[in-house]
């Protein structure tokens, strides 16, 4: 079995593990960026008909500004993300099970929605909707792990595409690593050359997972290709 390093923030990191080892996958945790909530100014509600969270981290790291829009409701995107948001004591009108457009195409044109996120956010296309952004988090690099520049003969889980470019970056044995990715941008961002590139079908974790197996219980396909 060949281990699956999973480099998101926590507790993203965490709970994908925990996923992985359900799936007989022999997880190692070794995040690449740490979650850090950014100072903001909540907007008058009543100038909004909903709010849009792309990310769970939205929710966690919103802080006291998030008291002031409970009379929202929310659409999110991701059964993941909308399960925090219940949690967080918001109602939930919608939930997308792929990317932010498909959401997007589900919902009334004409909603001014107010969409609460990171810094780096995917810009949906040419959404129908008034969508104002305000950043409320940022995912800050973090130390390698000693052992990080080392490894090889190693599936990576890559949850976006900052994090392929990162990835990318590291000079890692490339002929020796296969690339699990949550999308096909995140994989593109990773770059070429490596023994094996797997994009899941929708950007969802359980998509990741299911193809992150596929590499890790059958090495003998990619391990030391190019």
């Amino acid at each position: 079995m060949t281990p699956l390093v999973i480099v998101r923030p926590e507790p993203g990191a965490s709970a994908t593990a925990e996923a992985a080892r359900k799936l007989g996958l022999e997880p190692v945790v070794m995040p690449l960026f740490a979650i850090v909530p950014l100072e903001w100014k909540p907007p008058d509600p009543r100038d909004f008909d909903a709010l849009l969270f792309t990310s769970a981290n939205a929710i966690r790291h919103g802080g006291a500004g998030l008291n002031a829009l409970r009379s929202l409701p929310a659409h999110c995107v991701g059964e993941a993300t909308a399960r925090v948001v219940r949690q967080h004591g918001f109602q939930v009108a919608s939930v997308g099970s792929g990317r932010v457009d498909g959401l997007l195409d589900s919902l009334p044109g004409a909603l001014r929605l107010l969409h609460l996120g990171g810094i780096h956010r995917h810009e949906p296309n040419a959404p129908r909707q008034a969508i104002h952004p305000i950043p409320v988090y940022r995912a800050e690099e973090i130390a390698l792990p000693p052992a990080f520049e080392k490894l090889e003969d190693k599936v990576i889980a890559v949850h976006s595409p900052r994090a392929g470019t990162k990835i990318g970056e590291l000079g890692l044995a490339r002929d020796r690593t296969a690339i699990a990715a949550i999308s096909r941008e995140a994989a593109e961002a990773a770059g070429s050359g490596w023994a094996a590139v797997a994009s899941a079908g929708e950007p969802s974790d359980t998509a990741l997972l299911a193809i992150a197996a596929e590499l890790c219980k059958n090495p003998a396909r990619w391990s030391g290709r190019g």
